[in-house]
């Protein structure tokens, strides 16, 4: 490699002439023993993946749990500091508005560092903000101390689903982003009975905040203790560090130290391909159309239930949230239905000699919008008057939970296996996106339900659901002759 005029004119020191040229990098850079090799993450032992995997869950359910528990406090909260309750719903609202622009700042940060600094910071600033939410003094302190709380709560959202996809490989992936979806949506369908609960408690709704702050204390704690680094360039950075140290060759280096920090690549990389991807491909607009208006309905449910079973049944805060908790089993019993998926498709790919067809994840994502538009019918359609007994729009939360599982866990595995080495761009805009719808959600819920009433509202909302049942279908039919077309999705199966 030439050494150019600039590099010549810099002194080596002491009088000394420029030392000869290494010989071929290449021959230095470490890497893997094979494919067999004990640290890759893949290979690492069930049990310390399973514990790992526990850890990382409840770290997110911790960050779930809190974008819904303080929901119940709004009257409270705006009579405390004077203001009307749709201004005091801001504080859910950016709570939300900061998982839209915290990946901003973790998925670089997890790219060049690995996953486990950027969770562990995250959920320490995370219990810190959640403190200060819980002793603020005035409402826009809460508010702003909100927003950070979900800048910070975002970090699990966007590197947990990437640990998993560093320890488990295409065969036990689905069974993994299963748990992770599970976090996703049961930490805010728990929270809204128990954040109902410590309202009306003599704990008030400061606690709310405490009780978050806490678990992120302690999450903080387990994954500093528990959480290895599954991002493979940085461990093989790590390697290296230690071979050079044995050896005393300062030659020897890993790929990811080869890398300069770029503000203009970290800009076009983070910023510019997510939007590009967004606005481009057709495969992420209908994808993040469709979960950002499941996302939407999740924090939606909120003001729904409410409505329902405060309004019309005239239940209790903390009683109240107990039918969403119908939703949960809807959750764990499309669990159980994607375990039993995942063995269909292992088969499918084992056949196809290890080469994944994303389409093939599609068929449980349409049956799941079904169920999830008939549960919002069966919501609106017998929670409006008191002559249904309860039990009734309860047991809807049995189709709308299954459904909110079975859409989200099969349309983000239909993006990773579309998109591959671009799968972290193409999550990026998705989540941006239904982040940014979701904030809305509660800002207008309340008033749209007593404006058109349960039932029109749930027709409604039952109305664009079935109007969103065709984009998988419609991608399970083109979805290959969509990619092939795409200048961002490797195509593994274009003989097929």
């Amino acid at each position: 490699m030439p050494i150019d005029a600039a590099t010549y004119a810099l002194s080596f020191g002491r009088g000394r002439p420029h030392p000869p040229l290494l010989p071929d990098r290449e021959d230095y850079v470490v890497d893997f023993d094979g494919p067999d090799d004990p640290d890759f993450p893949q290979n690492w032992p069930m049990r310390t993946r399973i514990y790992i995997s526990v850890i990382l869950a409840f770290t997110c359910i911790s960050s779930t749990f809190d974008s819904a528990v303080f929901s119940p406090s709004m009257s409270e909260v705006a009579k405390e500091f004077g203001v009307s309750v749709e201004v005091a719903a801001l504080a859910s609202s950016v709570y939300i508005a900061g998982y839209a622009f915290g990946p901003l700042l973790w998925a670089p940060l997890s790219e060049r560092h690995g996953r486990r600094l950027p969770v562990i910071v995250a959920m320490l600033g995370f219990g810190i903000f959640n403190t200060a939410v819980a002793v603020s003094k005035d409402l826009q302190t809460l508010i702003i101390c909100r927003f950070f709380c979900g800048v910070f709560g975002s970090s699990p959202l966007i590197n947990v689903a990437a640990i998993f996809a560093d320890m488990y490989d295409n065969r036990t992936r689905g069974v993994a982003i299963a748990l992770f979806s599970n976090t996703v949506f049961l930490g805010p369908l728990v929270a809204s009975c128990v954040g109902g609960f410590i309202n009306k408690s003599y704990l008030g709704w400061r606690w709310t905040a405490y009780i978050p702050s806490f678990m992120g204390y302690t999450t903080c704690v387990l994954n500093l203790f528990f959480l290895r680094e599954t991002y493979a360039p940085v461990i093989l950075t790590s390697k290296a560090v230690k071979m050079r140290h044995i050896t005393g060759n300062w030659g020897i280096h890993a790929r990811q130290e080869q890398i300069e920090l770029d503000l203009h690549d970290l800009v076009i990389n983070n910023l510019g391909r997510p939007l590009q991807m967004l606005f481009k491909e057709p495969l992420i607009i209908a994808v993040t159309i469709y979960l950002s208006f499941v996302y939407g309905l999740l924090y939606c449910f909120l003001s729904a239930y409410t409505s329902i079973f405060q309004g019309v049944y005239t239940m209790s805060s903390g009683v109240s949230g107990l039918p969403m908790l119908s939703n949960v089993v809807g959750l764990l019993a499309a669990t159980v239905y994607m375990l039993y998926v995942n063995k269909n498709y292992n088969a499918k790919l084992k056949a196809n000699n290890n080469i994944a067809i994303p389409e093939w994840r599609l068929p449980p994502a349409i049956v799941g919008g079904v169920l999830f538009a008939a549960g919002l019918f069966w919501l609106g359609w017998t929670g409006f008057t008191r002559t249904i007994h309860w039990i009734v729009p309860t047991l809807s939360g049995l189709f709308t939970g299954a459904g909110l599982l079975m859409i989200f866990i099969q349309l983000f595995n239909y993006l990773i296996d579309t998109y591959l080495a671009y799968a972290a761009s193409a999550l990026a805009a998705n989540t941006f996106c239904r982040s940014l719808v979701a904030a809305g959600f509660p800002l207008f819920s309340r008033q749209m339900f007593a404006s058109m009433g349960i039932q029109w509202a749930g027709t409604l909302l039952g109305c664009l659901a079935v109007a969103l049942v065709p984009i998988p279908l419609a991608f399970l039919l083109y979805g290959r002759r969509l990619r092939l077309r795409s200048q961002f999705a490797p195509v593994l199966d274009k003989e097929s």
